[in-house]
């Protein structure tokens, strides 16, 4: 019960590592706010860990106050923000990417940062104490060919989350990333480009512990990160990647 009495959103929480995050969030005590642009899967998971379900589409800034401020009147306070929507472009040489994918994951990966923290960070500074935790990418770090504009929204990202532990810091808030190698989740299959298992295993080769993420692995590192285990860590990348970037 690492977070008693905390609450938290999660936004992407329907499924994949999303859903793996908030379901260990509540193990742990958090009351927990499910919010995706699939309401009906948010809806699924909420009621399984006894939380609150929140249609969102985290690149709409009325969408992302709608979400605040429906948790802050269930929470009354807002301990935790864990920045998990996520999309990609399918794998294909940068110059062939339409512009309008590009800006979809932009949209998503990118401007989604900034809209929770315009209207989360305020609270939290008024309140002396957050975590903010921001799901980035083993791309982020150790780009894939043919993902190029995803890579490089998962590196803007862990490059916010260190600028945005440095300036929270005097004020109590602490900030962090954890980047995931390519998992069971429903993205999967726009990773790989097609889903077969002799790309499966060449993909796996590449992963020192010979496996993918699993949603559990990001919820095991997200609940110590937003806990008060971790209240002397800020602004790390933390990969949860089974080896890969070594």
């Amino acid at each position: 019960m690492r977070l008693k009495d905390k609450t938290a959103i999660v936004t992407g929480g329907a499924s994949g590592f999303g859903a793996g995050i908030a379901r260990k969030l509540a193990a742990e005590g958090a009351r927990v706010m499910v919010a995706d642009i699939n309401a009906e899967a948010a809806h699924t998971i909420a009621h399984e860990i006894h939380g609150l379900a929140q249609h969102c589409d985290v690149g709409d800034a009325q969408s992302v106050d709608q979400m605040v401020e429906a948790a802050l009147t269930s929470f009354d306070k807002l301990d935790i923000l864990v920045n998990n929507a996520g999309v990609t472009h399918l794998p294909m040489m940068m110059e062939e990417v339409s512009e309008e994918d590009f800006d979809r994951v932009m949209r998503v990966n990118a401007k989604s940062v900034y809209l929770t923290a315009r209207k989360i960070v305020p609270h939290m500074k008024a309140n002396g104490a957050g975590a903010i935790l921001n799901v980035a990418s083993t791309a982020g770090v150790s780009p894939r060919p043919r993902l190029n504009w995803y890579n490089a929204s998962k590196g803007w990202m862990i490059t916010a989350t260190k600028a945005m532990a440095i300036e929270l810091a005097p004020f109590g808030v602490r900030v962090n990333a954890i980047n995931p190698v390519a998992g069971e989740t429903p993205l999967l299959k726009s990773f790989l480009g097609e889903d077969t298992p002799e790309v499966r295993a060449k993909f796996l080769a590449t992963i020192p512990l010979g496996r993918f993420s699993q949603p559990e692995d990001m919820g095991a590192a997200a609940a110590f990160l937003c806990s008060d285990e971790a209240a002397m860590i800020t602004g790390v990348a933390m990969e949860v990647d089974g080896g890969r970037c070594i």
